[in-house]
């Protein structure tokens, strides 16, 4: 009967007993006693019996169970299977090493596929197997990644007919093994072929092994050495107490050098078992010796002589040694420097960061840093530190640190961007004036229409010019922002500075007032400058206006010329000024001064120091915009309390008729203005373009309108009459400059004026000078731009 389905006895051992009882019961009671004797000794053999079977059943499963938890403890997977085939056993790990497979032989023999040293393991296994031998076979199989995997199996007889599999993984093993292997190899390898010789000798002073060099030397072979006492190969046998020998070596050959030996000794009980021992060459080394003070003597050299500031730091923080250039930066000698802090050489403010920097990169947090500081005591001294941890035996042993000085280089950076701001904002600048002055064209345009119909006595009279005149304020604005711009329709000529201040003294005077004294020093011979006189003098006015308002209680406003020469490019403020000749105007005041962290933003537009109100913020940005754009250069030194001075630099000219600028041409008599002719007039804005077909066809011209260029191209080749062509600089598409140029090639006696908000140096970009091209500025009123028509039509 199986195991699990045994039937307990007991039911049958209480029968029993409950039959015995009951024959006693009737033994007493009457004549039935033999029978019921009888019956009783039946039940009890019954039960006698069933509790021997029992017993028997529960010791054969107990013995199963012991039986199974053997093979479980077993490190092997173990698969017992009986003669016919049958799986008797499998222990917990042949369930996870084997799966299902109940024949492990057919099992690895497909795996092994043409592998034939794995499938005569595999049959001298099977052959075992069959004649009830123990056989142990290891081998590899093939794995799903292209791997190998090592299998340790050994077969074992367990009663008649029947087989153990004992399957152990052994790829573990095998890699370790496949790995000292190599290990040694490679250990040997390396020993043979060391830059010393090497050898090992036993407790008896007899020589096991040695390397190539040591044979070498000695002028034999590894093997030759091996077996010989170190009497024999050395001459004598080293003192095993020593750590260290030197002595002299003699080769087969009678060479002679000296060698160094180190011993490792091995001992059990005090006992010699085995020396290794490292014989090195000292001659080599004498020279290495020789080699490495020269080496250090030249990293002195490199190290002091250095152009940047070096500093090797100590794992506490403190400066181990420095280098002179480094003294010569910081004003300290080096005894001074040695054992300080790095970080107390900085600037206070920045001293906890660079500390923290520093800390990180000597813990290994960082792999080094980067750092911009100044120097403690020298506010005027930027310097660049490179920071890198040194090593020594794998760990960090302290920091080098490179310093260096980075004042100049950020101070023109700084230059750089202020430069690169100040020309956007007068890009920005020029933009909006631009697109400004297209709207104010319009409207003084359009006032000038509407006057036409009501005289001085009409009640609207009144409105109209005030909006005229407000639309002129807006018009002078707008050439403020322009002038900063350097865009703005400039008449230069050559000028006398000091006539032109004399002029325009008995202004300033008045503008000044009585509390403030005006005081002008001129040099001798000054020479000329290239300017437009007028504004020139809104340059002097504005800086004498901003230094009457930084003296409320009066002071001194000087304004002094002489001429310079600049032998070589120097820096003036944002710009490199070029090598030449200049006349140099300063107005210095004795006022109130400028804060020095303001002086980087003082020619902004719209940035004052002035109370909220008290300033527009344009008129400093409109004195470089004017000097800029007249090739010259300010710059402003001032401290609180100081006052303040505002340097300008104008290129210089020599007395020479011959440079006099052309006298404007005569303007007609204004009283007529009127004419004949067909004008294309090309204007990309609505309103613009309005007004000017509406005055000009008042003045007796026939317009013809074009929003763009290329629509302006289409009207001239269809069109023969058209006598002039009034065009936008700034267009989409098509700009006026290019259209002029195709005109002038398509249709040569057609005469062109060019309108834009921009200067003329602008808006004739690219055009020849002598091609006979008009310019107008915006924004124009109604007389300009019919002035400029006559001119043109007339030739004049």
């Amino acid at each position: 009967m199986p195991s699990d389905r045994r039937v307990s006895p007991l039911p049958w051992t209480l029968g029993a007993a409950v039959a015995a009882l009951a024959g006693m019961a009737v033994l007493e009671a009457g004549p039935l006693v033999p029978a019921m004797a009888a019956a009783s000794a039946v039940a009890l053999i019954t039960t006698a019996a069933l509790v021997r079977r029992w017993m028997q059943d529960r010791r054969a499963a107990m013995h199963a169970h012991i039986l199974a938890a053997a093979l479980d403890s077993e490190t092997r997977a173990c698969l017992v299977v009986a003669a016919d085939g049958t799986e008797l056993h499998r222990n917990s790990l042949g369930r996870r090493l084997l799966g299902q497979v109940t024949d492990p032989l057919a099992s690895f023999k497909e795996r092994a596929g043409s592998d034939d040293r794995v499938l005569d393991d595999l049959d001298r296994l099977a052959a075992a197997a069959m004649v009830g031998a123990v056989r142990k076979a290891e081998f590899s199989l093939p794995t799903v990644d292209g791997g190998r995997e090592w299998f340790s199996v050994e077969i074992r007889p367990a009663g008649p007919g029947a087989v153990v599999w004992l399957v152990e993984d052994v790829s573990p093993r095998r890699a370790i093994e496949e790995t000292l292997r190599r290990e040694n190899e490679w250990l040997a390898d390396f020993i043979d072929f060391l830059p010393v010789g090497v050898y090992c000798a036993d407790s008896d002073g007899i020589i096991r092994t040695a390397n190539h060099r040591l044979a070498e030397w000695l002028g034999g072979t590894p093997s030759e050495l091996i077996g010989h006492s170190l009497e024999d190969v050395l001459g004598q046998t080293p003192d095993p107490e020593a750590e260290r020998v030197e002595l002299r070596l003699m080769g087969r050959g009678g060479e002679v050098f000296q060698a160094m030996l180190a011993h490792s000794v091995f001992d059990e009980g005090g006992e010699i078992r085995t020396r290794s021992v490292v014989v090195r060459d000292m001659v080599p080394e004498h020279q290495w010796e020789r080699a490495l003070r020269t080496a250090e003597r030249r990293f002195r050299w490199l190290f002091d002589d250095a152009p940047v500031g070096i500093a090797l730091i100590e794992p506490d923080g403190s400066i181990g040694a420095c280098n002179l250039a480094l003294q010569a930066m910081m004003g300290i000698d080096h005894d001074g420097m040695i054992g300080r802090r790095l970080a107390d050489y900085i600037a206070a403010e920045q001293q906890d960061s660079a500390a923290e920097q520093l800390a990180r990169v000597l813990s290994g947090s960082l792999p080094g840093a980067h750092l911009d500081v100044r120097l403690k005591g020298r506010r005027d001294l930027i310097a660049q530190l490179f920071v890198s941890p040194t090593h020594e035996d794998g760990a960090i042993s302290g920091l080098i640190v490179h310093f260096i000085d980075a004042t100049e280089q950020r101070n023109l950076e700084v230059q750089f961007a202020q430069s690169q701001k100040m020309q956007a904002m007068g890009q920005l600048a020029g933009g909006v004036a631009h697109d400004f002055n297209n709207l104010l064209t319009a409207m003084i345009g359009f006032c000038d229409l509407l006057l036409q119909r009501h005289g001085a006595g009409d009640p609207s009279f009144a409105d109209i010019m005030q909006v005229r005149q407000n639309a002129n304020r807006a018009a002078s604005l707008v050439r403020q922002l322009l002038a900063f711009s350097r865009r703005q329709a400039l008449q230069p000529r050559l000028l006398n500075v000091t006539d032109a201040l004399a002029e325009l003294s008995t202004l300033l005077r008045r503008l000044l007032g009585e509390t403030i004294d005006l005081k002008l020093v001129h040099g001798r011979q000054l020479g000329l400058v290239r300017v437009d006189p007028g504004q020139f003098d809104q340059v002097i006015i504005n800086l004498a206006v901003n230094a009457r308002d930084a003296m409320p209680g009066g002071g001194v406003l000087t304004i002094r010329t002489n001429a310079v020469t600049v032998d070589q490019p120097v820096q003036r403020g944002p710009e490199l000024m070029p090598a030449g000749q200049y006349v140099l105007i300063e107005v210095t005041d004795s006022g109130t001064g400028i804060a020095r962290e303001n002086l980087g933003r003082i020619f902004e537009p719209f940035f004052s120091t002035k109370e909220v109100g008290a300033g527009t913020g344009l008129g400093l940005s409109t004195v470089y915009g004017i000097v800029r754009q007249t090739d010259g250069f300010i710059v402003v030194d001032s401290e609180i309390g100081q006052g303040a001075t505002f340097a300008i630099y104008l290129p210089r000219f020599e007395a020479d008729p011959a440079q006099e600028t052309k006298k404007s041409p005569a303007t007609p008599d204004s009283t007529d203005l009127t004419g004949s002719g067909t004008i294309l007039l090309v204007e990309d804005e609505d309103a613009v373009r309005m007004f000017g077909t509406r005055a000009l066809k008042n003045k007796g011209y026939k317009v013809i309108e074009a929003r763009s260029g290329e629509q302006a191209l289409d009207v001239l080749r269809a069109e023969d009459g058209i006598d002039v062509l009034i065009s936008d600089v700034v267009m989409p598409g098509m700009d006026g400059v290019t259209l002029a140029k195709l005109v002038r090639m398509e249709r040569p006696h057609i005469k062109l004026i060019l309108i834009s908000g921009y200067s003329e140096d602008v808006a004739r970009n690219g055009i020849d000078p002598d091609a006979g091209i008009h310019f107008l500025p915006k924004p124009f009123s109604l007389k300009q731009l019919a002035e400029a028509v006559k001119q043109v039509m007339d030739g004049t």
